[in-house]
């Protein structure tokens, strides 16, 4: 499976958020490593979607809809 960068879920993010988040600043709860949302590595393939850290692939978003209600996991951000 191949990563995508963060700007693949752009609508994704809208949809749950309500704001245009690629531009903010995430900082890896693994790692520490501070990168824009947009440079996040992607699956969208994947049972719902993942983002993962660039710097040691640790996950730090998961996105699954259940019945038209999106739940989000974001423990791997501090």
């Amino acid at each position: 499976m191949e990563a995508l960068d963060g700007n693949a879920i752009a609508g994704l993010l809208m949809e749950v958020f309500g704001a245009e988040m690629t531009t903010a600043n995430s900082v890896c709860a693994g790692c520490g490593a501070q990168l824009q949302v947009a440079e996040l590595a992607v699956y969208v393939e994947a049972p719902g979607t993942v983002a993962r850290c660039r710097s040691c692939d640790s996950v730090t978003m998961v996105f699954v809809q259940v019945r038209e209600t999106w739940c989000v996991d974001l423990q791997g951000l501090t």
